[in-house]
């Protein structure tokens, strides 16, 4: 039977968007195969409760679930007589007929057979128990199957497609979402577990790889830039790198460090397509004080005193 989404996520059926997130973020990273390679019951519930969250989080599946449209595995619910087997759904009730002691006092010569004979088209749908002319219940698919997919941050900026193999060897070519966020889910249907009533979905877990220089900061790329006190003081033209290759940024002359400076349309894609910005945070890099140029810096700035007192402000 297909699951109870509400129940597998344990909210309950009011729950807002913030509490199934949630719900789902604290199972997932419990359930995780990563963390649970000796435990294929916990993959199993991995792919159920991803499942779970793939039809709460999608308004218009919860709701045609709420309504008991399709069941927990996003099938066409079928029951009874039209979907329900209640009132207000198709379901036969006697009192509907007045009861089956209302037909009089005649009613034992009542031939109640051919009486569903036009109702149900005939004996042999009232025969299978009130059901069998009623449309059958889809065969189960195959179960979702549980990847990971880790992906560089300049790729995971840029959206750049990604070649994973899946379980039977096979490579496929995935296409990151704009917007993508560690821990996003990607569902490739049809690429899981072959079943009765057709495959299940790969479920595919990012996970963005932390960069060397480039750190992530919202939508934007965060980078350390070093610079010599030459180019700091006098300005320079220098080389910075981004997430799509390097570009030339002006440093102005007096330059501190820490300053912050930026590139527009360098960072992450955001879902409506827009891209944030690279910020360049400048950081001074002195020569190190054993060194020939760190001695000839010195011997230049012997008796030389900066009028400037930069710690004014703390009152010292």
């Amino acid at each position: 039977m297909a699951k109870d989404p509400y129940a597998t996520l344990g909210v309950a059926r009011n729950a807002g968007e913030k509490d199934i997130k949630s719900a789902y973020r604290k199972l997932a990273k419990e359930l995780h195969p990563d963390t649970n390679k000796d435990n294929p019951q916990a993959a199993e519930r991995f792919s159920d409760v991803t499942a779970a969250y793939d039809l709460l989080s999608d308004k218009d599946k919860r709701a045609r679930f709420d309504r008991g449209e399709i069941d927990g595995d996003g099938n066409p619910a079928y029951g009874g007589f039209g979907g329900g087997g209640g009132a207000g759904h198709g379901g036969f009730r006697p009192e509907d007929f007045g009861g089956f002691g209302g037909f009089g006092a005649g009613a034992e010569g009542v031939d109640l057979g051919s009486m569903f004979d036009g109702l149900f088209g005939g004996r042999g749908g009232f025969g299978g128990g009130f059901g069998g002319g009623a449309q059958q219940r889809q065969a189960p698919r195959g179960g979702n199957m549980a990847y990971r997919l880790a992906v560089s941050l300049p790729d995971a900026a840029l959206g750049t497609s990604q070649r994973l193999t899946l379980s039977d060897g096979k490579p496929i070519d995935v296409k990151l979402p704009k917007g993508v966020e560690e821990g996003m889910q990607i569902r490739l249907a049809g690429k899981g577990q072959q079943g009765p009533g057709g495959a299940g979905d790969a479920i595919i877990t990012v996970t963005i790889q932390p960069h060397p220089w480039f750190k992530r900061d919202g939508d934007n790329v965060l980078l350390d830039l070093p610079v010599s006190l030459a180019e700091a003081v006098a300005g320079a033209k220098v080389k910075v790198p981004t997430v799509e290759g390097p570009v030339v940024l002006t440093v102005a002359p007096g330059s501190s460090s820490g300053r912050m400076l930026r590139l527009k349309g360098r960072g992450f894609t955001r879902k409506d397509g827009t891209r944030g910005d690279q910020l360049v945070r400048l950081d001074i890099a002195l020569p190190a004080a054993d060194s020939a140029a760190a001695q000839d810096l010195a011997a230049r700035l012997e008796g030389w005193s900066d009028p400037q007192e930069p710690r004014a402000r703390f009152g010292l």
